[in-house]
């Protein structure tokens, strides 16, 4: 199958896999306590096939092989996509396909720790985003709005912005969840039961059954059973993962004071000194603001951790903090607090990027210009540099992130002057001005120019509330 017929199949599948998922959410959405037995020739269906192959080529992970040493573009060179493809659905179709163990890969994390990421083969990423075609559309009619994390059209900017909206309206006490461990620790039997409250075909459940209980191979060549948790890494930990949490989400949704509460009843409460309370989640990095005291917030924090520990999660003693929004709080790379506003006796919420976060996009820059070896031309190290510094702004970009901007332009100009001079070690300032500035202060090439932060224009994020809607609902 040349490039040309390989995308007419794949855009004819899209569109097949996207009706499909309509009807699933529309049915799913229509009655909350149905439950789904038919899935299984869904998830080994040629077009949810096709599409789930189209999603794991194009995912930058493609080029990392499993334990079986395949990457996606060998399979394509060596067995062909509609080949492999036939396997695949063919092993799925007999019952003889057995997820392998996944491959674990140890990333640095800040502060010295290491976070655990599985790389899984190739045929078990194509089964698995096959099974999340399948599945999402069916539990995203049941994710309340508070979560954000891995789901479609939302992303974090959504999450700090209902912070800030809450915050600016009484809810002053925020819990900052911190969880141990969470990928590593939910509990399978607990997972499952979830997973049984939608999902009746025995087969689909045997096969997430199977990707949970498939072992990881670390490092050093150990083989170890997993008998908690979801692998990092893996194309159906987050959706799972979220599965697991939203018990986070429904016990607040239901609580007195909870965001179902309506607006007499909210009012009444704090007249009698009860709080109110609203959860804000983006993934395993959650928030409970409340408009009440510092004891409602460590009740509440207590009643979080007893229902957590219903997956087997624990909250880190250490890390889950009760900050007052006048303090400050550090949430998905931002920090959020209210002061008052210059030249004025009122007091607004910010949103600011936080230390750590400044920290860490300074030292990819500082490692970047070291590690880079000054026999290349600048040009290369412009390459390498530039997309770590445009990303960063896009995503600082709403909020009040211009000062910071300026100076992570400094910070950047700096490190790569030192680079210019390590590279010619005898060249004066003035030429060296001359040749790479064009007699100015901002380093260039021929085909590129050191991005400059400064000049990013920082705007105003919009709340959506609850307003996000489904790709599939549009669709339906």
């Amino acid at each position: 199958m040349n490039t040309d017929e390989l995308e007419y199949v794949l855009a004819k599948a899209e569109r097949r896999v996207l009706e499909i998922q309509a009807k699933l959410h529309r049915w799913a959405g229509d009655d909350p306590h149905r439950r789904f037995d038919d899935l299984f020739n869904l998830v080994a269906d040629p077009a949810f096939l096709m599409v789930a192959w189209g999603r794991v080529r194009e995912n930058k992970g493609a080029k990392t092989a499993g334990v079986d040493g395949h990457t996606a573009s060998a399979i394509v060179r060596e067995t062909g996509v509609e080949v492999f493809l036939d396997r695949v659905r063919t092993s799925l179709k007999d019952r003889t396909f057995r997820p392998l163990p996944t491959r674990e890969r140890l990333i640095p994390k800040a502060g010295g720790k290491l976070r655990r990421l599985g790389i899984s083969t190739v045929t078990d990423r194509v089964v698995q985003a096959s099974m999340k075609l399948v599945l999402e559309p069916i539990f995203e009619a049941d994710f309340l709005p508070c979560s954000y994390g891995f789901r479609p059209n939302r992303r974090a900017h959504d999450a700090v912005a209902e912070v800030r909206q809450l915050a600016s309206h009484s809810y002053e006490w925020v819990v900052e969840g911190d969880i141990k461990a969470c990928f590593d620790e939910i509990s399978h039997p607990a997972l499952m039961e979830r997973v049984r409250g939608r999902i009746g075909d025995r087969r689909v459940l045997a096969l997430v059954k199977a990707f949970l209980k498939a072992g990881i191979l670390s490092e050093d060549g150990l083989l170890r059973e997993t008998n908690t948790g979801t692998p990092q890494g893996s194309i159906l930990s987050p959706l799972l993962s979220n599965v697991a949490l939203s018990v986070l989400d429904e016990h607040i949704a239901q609580a007195p004071g909870g965001p179902a509460t309506t607006p007499w009843t909210r009012a009444k409460r704090k007249a009698q000194g009860l709080p109110n309370y609203r959860l804000i989640r983006y993934a395993d990095d959650w928030c409970l603001v409340i408009s009440g005291t510092r004891a409602d917030a460590e009740h509440l924090r207590e009643e979080a951790a007893d229902v957590l520990s219903t997956m087997g999660l624990r909250l880190s003693p250490e890390k889950t903090l009760i900050t007052h929004i006048d303090e400050g709080l550090d949430f998905l790379g931002w920090h959020i607090q209210r002061h008052r506003k210059r030249g004025t006796d009122r007091q607004y919420v910010y949103t600011y990027p936080a230390r750590k976060a400044v920290k860490a996009v300074t030292a990819k820059v500082k490692t970047i210009c070291r590690e880079m070896d000054t026999g290349q031309p600048l040009d290369a190290l412009l390459t390498r540099l530039n997309p770590v510094m445009r990303g960063w702004c896009l995503y600082f970009r709403p909020g009040v992130s211009s000062a910071t901007f300026h100076y992570l332009r400094y910070f950047a100009w700096r490190q790569v002057i030192k680079w210019l001079r390590r590279k010619h070690r005898r060249t004066n300032w003035k030429d060296l001005r001359r040749q790479y500035c064009d007699g100015g202060w901002w380093p260039h090439t021929e085909d590129r120019t050191l991005f400059d932060p400064g000049k990013v224009r920082t705007t105003r994020y919009r709340y959506r509330g609850s307003a996000i809607p489904t790709p599939w609902a549009a669709t339906g």
